[in-house]
């Protein structure tokens, strides 16, 4: 039974109890932090991408729904660690949709019209967007398979969220741009994105 037991003392260093409502607290804050970095994102692509950034927060409000929704079915008990995964996780789909916005301006900047410009961003923007997602799935599994618990559920939350992300930035977003990509809006550039001036 003491198969490769070392044979050294075993020193208490240090003992810490947590009660309910400290972690109740806990999980509160980090909820409302959450809810805060939120608001900021979505305040932030809206002011700076303008059209493309309600698109990318209308994506994102789908994405996060749809992660909720994976977390039901599932179930996965959201820690404060979880939370955590989840929150960078969305930074990560916000990430995803900054990449396509930008190679959109480029292709802009070139001279295309927006519905060219449209097809050609996402296909130079997908190579970034699958290789950066792909490391960080990698890393989840390692630190799943590795992990404690509390390491588990962040790595678990991180990676289902990573996924979404994917599909929100890839399908949702470019479904409605496409959508708009007709009205009009190939006149107006200045008004479809920000900081954008065209040589």
């Amino acid at each position: 039974f003491n198969a490769g037991a070392l044979p050294v003392p075993i020193t208490l260093i240090s003992q810490q109890t947590v009660g309910p409502s400290l972690g109740r607290e806990s999980l509160d804050r980090s909820i409302i932090a959450g809810l805060y970095g939120f608001l900021a994102v979505m305040i932030f692509m809206i002011l700076w991408y303008r059209i493309p950034g309600v698109i990318a927060v209308l994506a994102l409000l789908f994405y996060v729904s749809l992660v909720l929704l994976v977390f039901r079915m599932i179930p996965v008990t959201l820690t404060v660690a979880g939370i955590a995964g989840f929150i960078l996780s969305i930074g990560m789909a916000v990430d995803a949709n900054v990449l396509i916005f930008e190679r959109l301006k480029e292709e802009l900047r070139s001279g295309k019209t927006l519905a060219g410009g449209l097809e050609e961003g996402f296909r130079r923007a997908w190579s970034s967007i699958r290789d950066s997602n792909i490391t960080s799935l990698i890393t989840c599994a390692i630190l799943y398979w590795f992990g404690s618990s509390i390491i588990q559920g962040f790595a678990l939350t991180l990676a289902i969220g990573i996924l979404a992300s994917m599909l929100s930035a890839i399908w949702v977003t470019r479904i409605f741009l496409r959508a708009i990509s007709g009205t009009g809006f190939d006149k107006r550039i200045f008004f479809f994105l920000s900081g954008l001036n065209r040589s």
